[in-house]
């Protein structure tokens, strides 16, 4: 039977400043946690509870208990949850009922440290993570109706109604991070009733008033059906303006925050509330208190993003910002002058000025011309503003503006624009302030990004020379700006890119190419500065090599040894620490992503292909030395680099298979890694394309890890389409060495084939996520089966799938038939099979007799232009089939 342990000195020491006492009190915690969960939890709730205890031990108690039933991490969340719900119902109803007494308890401790926290608060956090466990499974129905009555008017313990009213926004988070809706309509209205009540403006407490706000914005994604009811939805919207002009500022930055909720999931309903919105944005925009101010900026920036992609989807659009842009756009130019200095450099810097320069982007994005001529009176009044030491505020707010508008009207309208300006902005560089240059910096990226390389003639010979010039010099400046600078040399490349024989960049190629690597070789005395400019080099060199002419390929070879130098380096010494680890990982991924880009460069052409072969050995040395150097784990990067080197090596890069495979096992065997495994998925298709039949003596190994990992419920499903797809890179790798495998993977494919039917039923509304992944996954169903018919011979493909191909028709026919998920990439990969299976397997002619819709998809897909050299030949073969059954 669980007993509740007196922990109270445990918890005590757990934070004692003496790091060997404190650590031997989390192991001992640990070991209780381990050992005796019953009795851990039992603890832990009655401290928590206990009003006897120290306010540092239950707050401790609390947060631990918390934290044993809650992680970021899905498959671990989902065995946290398996354990509670294993206790014994006794034992969770006694933890349970503990945490609702300390909830209605009527004793408050206050000042743990930043302002109104308490027992009830740590409860409430509590009580959240349980019912989002306990919910889902149909457990704990009273707990709704406990939090309810403690949110009612009629509570009469001081601050019981608040934390009910908390506790319940807490439970609506946690409700709403799953991905089913667990709340009960009639639950919903309940908990709207409670908190919109609480929100009345009659309420004398403010905290209540703040709790329930902040509940509300919790509960509003539950809210859909009350914003179908005018009544309900106007009462509700009444609460939350009135909110905005409540005489508390949290109160204010509350209700803009459920304005902001509201606009991204209720948009639709808006148009009755804009005009009275739209004020009370100006007001609060103008001269509220600057956090308030942002939420009401970030409104405007929802919509934004709300009728960008109504515009982009076909959905409901009403224009609210084309309708308010004459008004709107003055009120965002009016905030940009308040810029806080210096603070452009701080990591997560936020104000006023760059809020309003974002959502001035963001209208941008959805007006188009129309923005051009409200800002550009702006931008030429105070561009060069220069009478007074604060004009720089109007300089950079007029280069911010500038800048900021060029994502969204056309290249022909803003053509003659950017050209005139410039010089101004290149000019502008050498600006006497250091934020006018970091955003004439930014500016010029923006321009080079959104209009040089459009078609408009913004950079020729005439003026290339000068803005080479003027970024060369700009880079040595401060690493604010030379970061930017690195961002427009990229910008200023990717333009010309896709050029024949020669560009006009190719004579800069070496200087720009220098420059950068000189930046990314520069320290200075913060630790992130140093990393956010190194990383925007490195990318900038990358941007710069793929935008290469071919007169260039030498000079791009010349990079692969020092590169590989820089690599070697990297990798040489053991990280001493953590930190250590961590810089040293990032510095690999860095040298490892531009050697990637660089094998990629040569391979694209035949002297550069040779160039890389030659620097094969070293190249693959290195990158093996970071996999060395990282023992138990699989650096994606470097393994990226791997698959880029298998393109430049061909049937060669089979000598390197003996070192390398035991690291790409280790990468395919690790899903719970995703990324790790899904770039090591793609990689083994790599390699077979190059090894072809050299893969036999790892084939294996490689397919027990591929069929393990499609065979386990437990690996993250968006793995699987890859999986699934690296079958059929085996398949054509082997041939007839594939043959040992058919048993298995046919019954694997048979199943999947099951599974996308079973999606695509589920899916039939059109639910967009759904239909998705069930396109991820038929395109690796048919990559499978395409792999085995084109790579065993037509003898041994015959004799062992002709029996799967009804259902690999069937599976065609499904895809043909799903007009909600159309996908020209699945069409081609089953238009491709549909000629493999026409063409190999004895017998198809008469089951493509029995479903006609199959020759009607041939020649819808002969429709499609990208799809017609397919189509034709899959039209072909199929008459021929029907001819000769």
């Amino acid at each position: 039977m669980a007993q509740v342990l007196d922990i109270t000195s445990l918890l005590d020491s757990a934070q004692s400043p003496d790091a060997a006492t404190r650590n031997a009190a989390e192991g001992q915690l640990k070991g209780l946690q381990e050992s005796q969960f019953p009795s851990f939890v039992l603890s832990l709730a009655a401290e928590l509870g206990s009003g006897d205890k120290p306010v540092s031990s239950r707050r401790l108690a609390g947060l631990v208990l918390k934290n044993a039933l809650d992680a970021k991490e899905a498959s671990r969340q989902a065995g946290l949850s398996e354990r509670w719900m294993s206790l014994d119902a006794g034992v969770r109803s006694q933890v349970k009922q503990s945490l609702l007494a300390t909830m209605h308890a009527e004793v408050i401790i206050r000042d743990w440290g930043d302002g109104v926290a308490d027992a009830r608060h740590t409860a409430g956090l509590v009580i959240a993570k349980v019912g989002a466990i306990e919910i889902p499974a149909g457990s704990w129905p009273e707990l709704i109706p406990s939090l309810l009555a403690a949110a009612g008017t009629g509570t009469a313990a001081p601050g019981v109604r608040h934390a009910g009213l908390e506790t319940l926004g807490y439970v609506c988070e946690e409700l709403g991070a799953l991905e089913e809706d667990y709340l009960e309509q009639g639950a919903v209205n309940q908990i709207l009733t409670a908190v919109v009540g609480g929100m009345d403006k009659g309420t004398a407490d403010a905290e209540v008033r703040l709790a329930a706000t902040t509940a509300l914005g919790n509960a509003l994604e539950f809210a859909r059906k009350n914003f179908e009811s005018e009544g309900e939805r106007s009462y509700i919207m009444q609460r939350v303006c009135e909110g905005t002009v409540a005489g508390d500022a949290r109160l204010r930055h509350a209700a803009w925050e459920c304005l902001v909720s509201i606009a991204g999931n209720y948009y639709e309903t808006l148009p009755a509330y804009m005009a009275d919105i739209f004020a009370l944005s100006q007001r609060a925009i103008r001269g509220d208190e600057e956090s308030v101010a942002l939420q009401a900026l970030e409104f405007w920036c929802s919509l934004c993003e709300e009728e960008a992609a109504a515009e982009e989807e076909g959905g409901v659009l009403h224009g609210f910002v084309a309708a308010a842009l004459p008004q709107l756009a003055p009120l965002l130019l009016e905030q940009l002058t308040k810029q806080e200095e210096g603070e452009e450099g701080e990591e997560g810097a936020w104000n006023l000025a760059m809020a309003a320069g974002t959502c001035l982007g963001l209208c941008a994005g959805v007006v188009g011309d129309a923005i051009v001529p409200l800002v550009m009176p702006y931008v030429q009044a105070n561009i060069q503003k220069n009478s007074t030491p604060e004009d720089w505020r109007a300089r950079e707010a007029a280069t911010f503006a500038f800048g900021s508008m060029l994502e969204g009207p056309s290249p022909e309208t803003l053509g003659s624009l950017v050209s005139a300006g410039l010089p101004f902005l290149l000019a502008a560089l050498k600006d006497a302030h250091p934020q006018v240059k970091n955003t004439t910096a930014w500016t010029i990226g923006r321009t080079l990004e959104f209009v040089h390389g459009t078609g408009a003639a913004l950079i020729g010979p005439q003026n290339l020379p000068q803005i080479i010039q003027a970024l060369l010099e700009a880079i040595s400046d401060g690493p604010l700006v030379a970061e930017k600078v690195c961002y427009a040399l990229s910008q200023l490349a990717a333009g010309f890119e896709g050029g024949a024989g020669t560009s006009p960049m190719s004579p800069y190629f070496q200087t720009v190419i220098q420059a950068l690597l000189q930046t990314a070789s520069r320290t200075t005395a913060d630790a992130g500065e140093t990393a956010r400019l190194q990383t925007q080099a490195f990318e900038a060199i990358n941007e710069v090599v793929r935008a290469s002419a071919p007169d260039t390929v030498p000079l791009v070879a010349q990079l692969v040894p020092l590169m590989v130098a820089r690599l070697q380096a990297a990798s040489a010494h053991a990280a001493p620490s953590p930190e250590a680890v961590e810089k040293q990982g990032e510095e690999q991924a860095l040298l490892c992503g531009v050697l990637q880009v660089l094998l990629q460069r040569l391979s694209d052409d035949d002297g550069g292909r040779a160039a890389a072969a030659q620097a094969a050995d070293a190249v693959a040395g290195a990158l093996l030395g970071v996999f060395a150097c990282r023992a138990g784990t699989v650096h994606e990067e470097a393994m990226l680099a791997m698959g880029a080197l298998t393109y430049a090596t061909g049937r060669g890069f089979g000598k390197y298979l003996e070192a390398f495979f035991p690291v790409l096992h280790r990468g395919l065997v690790q899903h719970q890694e995703v990324q790790v495994c899904q770039v090591s998925v793609g990689v083994l298709g790599d390699v077979c394309r190059a090894v072809e039949e050299g893969l036999a003596p790892y084939a294996d190994r490689a397919m027990s890890a591929v069929l393990t990992n499609l065979g386990d419920g437990g690996v993250d499903r968006s793995l699987k389409p890859a999986l699934l797809s690296a079958l059929g890179d085996v398949a054509l790798a082997l041939g007839d060495g594939f043959e040992p495998y058919l048993g298995h993977v046919a019954a694997v494919l048979q199943g999947s084939m099951a599974l996308s039917a079973q999606l695509a039923g589920a899916g039939a509304g059109g639910e967009e996520e759904l239909g998705e992944y069930n396109n991820a996954l038929r395109h690796g169903i048919l990559e499978a089966w395409a792999g085995m018919l084109n790579g065993l011979s037509k003898a041994k493909a015959d004799a062992h799938l002709r029996a799967a191909g009804p259902a690999i028709l069937d599976l065609i026919a499904g895809i043909a038939r799903d007009d909600a998920h159309r996908d020209v990439g699945v069409w081609k990969a089953a238009l491709a099979l549909l000629g493999d299976v026409a063409a190999s397997l004895a017998g198809a002619g008469a089951a493509l007799r029995d479903r006609p819709a199959l020759a009607e998809f041939v020649e819808a897909a002969g429709q499609v232009p990208s799809l017609g050299e397919t189509a034709n030949w899959t039209s072909q073969v199929v008459s021929r089939a029907l001819r000769l059954a």
